[in-house]
Formats: C-alpha cells, sequence, structure tokens
C-alpha cells in the first residue's frame, strides 16, 4: 500500500488504489455516520439497504456502528450485530451495496458509559463508575446518566470475546471487514483516557495499562476474522462525549506502535489535521494504509465537501480521506467532486432522531445531465430532533 514517502503531488482522491483484497476505485471514503434508524430490535431494515445502495460509488463506504453485545448500545434505534437477525439484516444491506457495485466494512462500537437501561435493558460498563456528564437520549426522551458498573476481569475478557463474534458476524453478513471503534468517547477510548479509566490494576494507571484494552480487543479481532480485514478508528484529543485524555502525546505513538505489531490493514484518524506534529508522528508510526477524516466546517462542507481538506491530508501522507456530512447530503458526491458538480446543502438539523427517508435517503442524485434529480418523496413517523456531529 502507498506509504507516506512514496506520496507524490500527482496523487488525487479519484485515482483507484488498494485496501487489503479489496479494489477501491477512488481514495473517497464514506466515513461512518450513526442515523438511528434500525428497527427497535437494532436489526438493519429496506430504508438503510437503501441508503447505503445509493452511496455505493464511494472508494469504501464504512457503515455505522453497530453493537458487539446489548449492554453496549448508545441511543435508540442503533443497529446491533449479536443477535441472527441482526446479521440477517445486514446482509439485506450488503446484498444491495455489492448490487450496486460497492464495497462495505462495518464499524464495530461499544458505547460504555455512553448508554441508559432504558435504551439497552442493561446498567451500563465502563472502566470505572465515572457517571457520564450529560442527559442521554432515550426511547422515552432526555434522561439523566446513570453510574455505569466498573468492569470486572472477566466482564473484561467476554467483552473482548464479543468483539470477535462480532467480527465473524460482519463477515457472514457480507462486509469485506470491520473498523474497532476506539474513539469518540465510547468504550475504547474511555480505557484510554485519564478521566474516565482510574484503574490501578493492568488495565489502567500508566499509558501501557490504559492502551491495553484496545490494544486486546483489535488482536482478538484480527485473530477471528485475518488483520487484512481489520481497521481500526481513533481520535486524538478529542473530548467529545466528556473525554479528557490528560497525555495525548503520550497515548498514541505508544498505541500506534502496539497496533502496528498486529497488522490492521488501516488506522483511520478522526479529525486529522495536517498541520499537526501529532498526525505527522502518527502517519510516521504508521506502516499500513492511513484513512484521514478531516475537521469541517458547515462553510467548508457547503463549499466542496471537504475535498480541498482531503487534498492537503493526502499531501500530508494520508492515503485515503474519509468524509461524513458530503457523502449524508450526496449519495452521488465523487461523481460531483469529480465533475465539479454543485453540492447538495446538509440539513440544518442533519435529522438524525427521526424515523424515515427525510435527511436521509431523500436526498437527491444528478440525473444524466448533471442537474440535480428530483428527490423521492420523505416518509415515515417522525421523532425528536437532536443535533449531531458528522
Amino acid at each position: 500500500m502507498t506509504q507516506q514517502t512514496q506520496q507524490t503531488q500527482q496523487t488525487t482522491l479519484f485515482d483507484r488504489t488498494r485496501l487489503g483484497g479489496l479494489e477501491l476505485p477512488s481514495r473517497l471514503v464514506m466515513a461512518p455516520l450513526t442515523r438511528n434508524r434500525a428497527g427497535a430490535d437494532g436489526v438493519p431494515g429496506d430504508l438503510m439497504a437503501t441508503y447505503y445502495a445509493q452511496r455505493a460509488s464511494a472508494g469504501l463506504i464504512i457503515a455505522e456502528a453497530a453493537t458487539p453485545n446489548a449492554v453496549g448500545r448508545t441511543y435508540p434505534h442503533i443497529p446491533g450485530i449479536h443477535t441472527a437477525a441482526q446479521v440477517a439484516g445486514w446482509r439485506r444491506v450488503t446484498d444491495a451495496v455489492h448490487a450496486a457495485g460497492g464495497r462495505m466494512y462495518l464499524q464495530l462500537q461499544h458505547g460504555g458509559r455512553v448508554g441508559h437501561p432504558d435504551t439497552s435493558g442493561h446498567v451500563p460498563l465502563a472502566p470505572s463508575a465515572v457517571r457520564f456528564p450529560e442527559p442521554l437520549h432515550t426511547p422515552g426522551g432526555l434522561r439523566d446518566a446513570v453510574a455505569p458498573r466498573e468492569m470486572t476481569e472477566e466482564d473484561i475478557r467476554s467483552t473482548i470475546a464479543d468483539f470477535a463474534n462480532a467480527a465473524r458476524s460482519a463477515v457472514e453478513a457480507g462486509f469485506a471487514g470491520v473498523e474497532v471503534h476506539s474513539a469518540n468517547g465510547h468504550l475504547l477510548h474511555q480505557f484510554l483516557a485519564r478521566n474516565t479509566n482510574r484503574r490501578t490494576d493492568g488495565w489502567g494507571g500508566s499509558v501501557e495499562g490504559r492502551i491495553r484494552f484496545t490494544v486486546e480487543v483489535v488482536r482478538a479481532v484480527a485473530e477471528a476474522v485475518g488483520p487484512d480485514r481489520v481497521g481500526v478508528r481513533i481520535s486524538p484529543g478529542l473530548g467529545v462525549n466528556g473525554i479528557e485524555e490528560g497525555d495525548t502525546a503520550a497515548i498514541y505513538p505508544a498505541l500506534v506502535g502496539a497496533l502496528a505489531q498486529l497488522g490492521p490493514v488501516y488506522l483511520h484518524q478522526v479529525y486529522a489535521d495536517p498541520a499537526s506534529p501529532l498526525f505527522g508522528a502518527i502517519r510516521r508510526a504508521w506502516p499500513g494504509t492511513l484513512i484521514a477524516n478531516p475537521a469541517l466546517t458547515r462553510e467548508e462542507v457547503a463549499a466542496d465537501g471537504g475535498m480541498r481538506a482531503g487534498e492537503r491530508l493526502l499531501a500530508a501522507g494520508a492515503d485515503l480521506i474519509a468524509l461524513g456530512r458530503g457523502f449524508l447530503a450526496n449519495p452521488d458526491l465523487v461523481e460531483r467532486l469529480r465533475t465539479g458538480a454543485p453540492l447538495n446543502a446538509v440539513r440544518p438539523e442533519f435529522l438524525m432522531y427521526v424515523q424515515g427517508a427525510e435527511g436521509y435517503t431523500d436526498y437527491p442524485a444528478l440525473d444524466a445531465s448533471g442537474i440535480r434529480a428530483a428527490a423521492p418523496a420523505a416518509a415515515g413517523p417522525r421523532g425528536g430532533r437532536r443535533p449531531a456531529a458528522v
């Protein structure tokens, strides 16, 4: 795979490339975007199949976070990958994407303390009993978070096994691979951060202790499905979901070095800044494919969907560029960027907590003349809205 030392000024977002055993038609990746459109039981339905098939022209789709067990569920209508019905639902999604010519990974995410008994039916598990600081969206509306239960050694080992089983189920469901989510304030990130990991045993304390859970999850997943089917997502320094890492500059070189020994096919850095010394250090330390997700303002998304920011990251050594809101609003984003066609505007509220087509499958594609085609009619019940970062 292309490494930083091999990057040239001629590399573009539209170049064909490889990712493990996959041939990618471009370097543009659809980032995982939680949209809360699964059934109440976490089963993906026909609407999700339509949504992802519409976006199959992405170089790679990384599907939204799916939980590896029931206790890891974050919000209502989040998909899972731990029951037979969920696996069958995802199979319908991947079949639709493959029929449209696409390639797809599934992100595996355990919410940790970002969860509520009203949603999952379980008291959340976390590295330490540190309550989430904000209300959480539940089936009954916003509720104050509850104190999570500190994970025992048995909880830790069983959760690692659940990730491995979820990876096997994802491959069974037709995904080319999985992305282990160690970012954005969820369980693996909670183990990394000082404010959420106050353990004094082998799973906390030192940097080596705090990176151990992520390393062991990735090890188990790689052993289950092969390292060439495994990616890892990180968000160095990102304070979302109440995270305060405390020693970012020490955590990530150690984590990246340990992960590199396991051989995952890619590392996915959220909100990557090409001018950041840490980004440069991660690129130098990571021997494989680096996917970079730029931090974008609303104005940048509206102007070009993130294209120029992506080009800067390519020049700084990234191999693939993950974009979120651009793909959300433009099912044919790659073609629009390639031809300079106008972009759809992202709906201001992003329409995350509604159950239906609106703000999901009703963004229009271009017709054969390059003009926006008419959008399909929105349908489905509506619920409370809450802005979501994408």
